[in-house]
């Protein structure tokens, strides 16, 4: 059956790649990974037919794979049920898992348990692809989308109570791109499992949660109230809903199971009328209609979304999250086909352009020539909108100076008038002053004449004075002896004549002697007012 085939083709691969050497294994390693498979499905002596399949000793991957799909898978039913495809796939895992677990549980610092590992191994075989390498086409490598490692992540995170920040792993998955199991593994336990505080029980019902959603397909699980078909009590169970089956037990452990409900397509859930302290609602089935109860109106509307959802995909032969797989697959396959596409048209497009191009490689002078005219056109434009911007602000400050010549030259005008005013009138000062300086100078002359006649009349004066003193002092001494003498005569007389008619003329001789101090004096005065005018004159010069 090709279709298990393809379920377990990854976890196969992880076997064979850890049996390989040089991209290729030895048929007696083969084998007996082959027998084991064989023994798995129900088949014997799957594994005799190896040795007359190609001539060589050693097969390549897909050498084998082809042997698988035509020799040993082939033999099964070409239909198989949901359940026993499931357990197929489990015990292939198994053994492929023992051949190769050496390899994958190899790390530095181990955090998650062994058996949790597998769990996630299958996780990883279940969400990966099968691609070609992309150094070596002739050798296969299994990898995981970014995106669903994240979904992987994701889930695990929530069931650890932490907080998922999608930005940091958009950003670590455009930095690692496809994951191999090695980076898988290490960046789920080192970025997310690597505090001290978590328990290593909380890891393992962690995974143990991730587990039952992706392989086993449980959609839900939870406590419901139950109506018994003999007793029409409501009790409680614990129930897991997958999309073929709701299965209840009488605890979480899942230990001792109560029963189980088939779902299929045909399978409808309506809510029903509650006693106020159970919120009911019915599953019905073509065989009976089941009563269930939750203790609050919320959980009962995420019980009749998971089983209305159960219900939609419990056809087919493959499990939910593998068709959920496949439907992102188609999705991202979608996506890739538009990228091929646009790749497709865009390369078109480059051969179209570079047809272009060398048609047009000619007219590229041309145009170039032509823009860089244009462009010093626009330059020229530029400049000449400039040059006409500046004659036109040239003009307006034009204007604005001959607007202010004009005023300045009206008083420039009126400053010149007023100029001429003033010179006529300094002309007019200068004139009269000339007149008055001539007049002054003739008045000048004059006086210095004046002066002149003044100096020498002084000059004249003095000699006279000097004259007169010498004639006076003569005079005085005359007039000194002429006393001495009227005295001694005076004498001489009294002594002679009568007192009275000596005295009488001793008066008149004394008048009628003349004496030169009055001439003195008169001579003194004229030189005295002589000099004041001769004074006034050099003041008034």
């Amino acid at each position: 059956m090709s279709a298990l085939l393809k379920n377990v083709t990854n976890c196969i691969w992880h076997a064979f790649e850890s049996l390989q050497n040089n991209e290729v294994v030895h048929k007696s390693k083969l084998k007996v990974l082959t027998a084991n498979l064989g023994t798995l499905l129900d088949l014997y002596g799957v594994e005799k037919g190896l040795d007359h399949f190609r001539s060589t000793q050693e097969l390549t991957f897909d050498e084998f794979r082809y042997y698988l799909q035509h020799e040993v898978f082939s033999s099964l039913p070409k239909t198989l049920t949901l359940p026993n495809a499931r357990e197929f796939e489990k015990k292939i895992s198994e053994v492929c898992w023992f051949v190769c677990r050496k390899n994958l549980l190899t790390r530095e610092k181990p955090i998650f348990a062994d058996n949790s590992v597998f769990k996630l191994f299958r996780i990883f075989c279940l969400l990966a692809d099968l691609v070609q390498d992309a150094e070596d086409s002739n050798r296969y490598v299994v990898v995981l989308h970014p995106s669903e490692a994240g979904l992987v992540a994701e889930q695990l995170v929530h069931c650890l109570g932490l907080r998922w920040d999608a930005a940091d792993w958009e950003a670590l998955g455009s930095s690692i791109g496809h994951f191999k199991w090695a980076a898988f593994l290490a960046v789920l336990e080192a970025k997310y499992c690597c505090d001290q505080q978590l328990h290593s029980k909380a890891l393992v019902e962690a995974v143990d949660e991730i587990y039952d959603v992706f392989i086993e397909d449980i959609i839900k699980k939870g406590y419901l109230f139950k109506r018994g078909y003999l007793l029409p009590t409501m009790r409680e169970y614990w129930c897991v809903l997958q999309p073929c089956a709701l299965t209840y037990y009488k605890s979480s452990s899942q230990k001792e199971q109560c029963g189980r409900i088939a779902i299929d397509e045909y399978c409808s859930v309506e809510a029903a009328v509650g006693d106020g302290k159970i919120q009911k609602f019915q599953l019905i089935t073509p065989e009976r209609t089941f009563e269930f109860g939750t203790q609050d109106h919320k959980s009962r509307l995420q019980w009749v979304s998971a089983l209305r959802q159960a219900a939609a995909v419990s056809g087919g032969a493959e499990g939910f999250q593998r068709r959920a797989r496949a439907g992102r697959r188609g999705a991202g396959a979608r996506r890739e086909q538009e990228v091929r596409e646009t790749r497709a048209r865009l390369q078109h497009e480059v051969r179209a352009r570079l047809a272009a191009e060398a048609q047009a490689q000619e007219l590229a002078e041309l145009a170039q020539k032509d823009n860089k005219k244009l462009e010093e056109l626009k330059h020229a434009q530029v400049e000449l909108e400039k040059l006409l911007q500046e004659e036109t602000q040239a003009k307006r400050d034009e204007e604005i100076v001959r607007a202010l010549q004009a005023r300045v030259l009206a008083e420039e005008w009126e400053r010149r008038e007023e100029l001429e005013r003033l010179q006529e009138e300094q002309n007019r000062m200068l004139e009269e002053e000339r007149q008055k300086r001539k007049q002054f100078e003739m008045l000048q002359a004059e006086k210095e004449a004046q002066y002149r006649e003044a100096e020498r009349r002084l000059k004249e004066l003095e000699d006279e004075k000097q004259k007169l003193d010498e004639e006076l002092r003569a005079a005085q001494e005359k007039i000194q002896k002429t006393e001495l003498n009227a005295n001694a005569i005076h004498v001489q007389l009294r002594d002679l004549n009568p007192v009275l008619r000596n005295g009488e003329r001793a008066r008149r001789a004394i008048s009628f002697v003349p004496t030169t101090k009055s001439s003195s004096d008169t001579l003194i005065d004229v030189r005295a007012i002589r000099h004041l005018k001769v004074l006034d004159n050099n003041d008034n010069m």
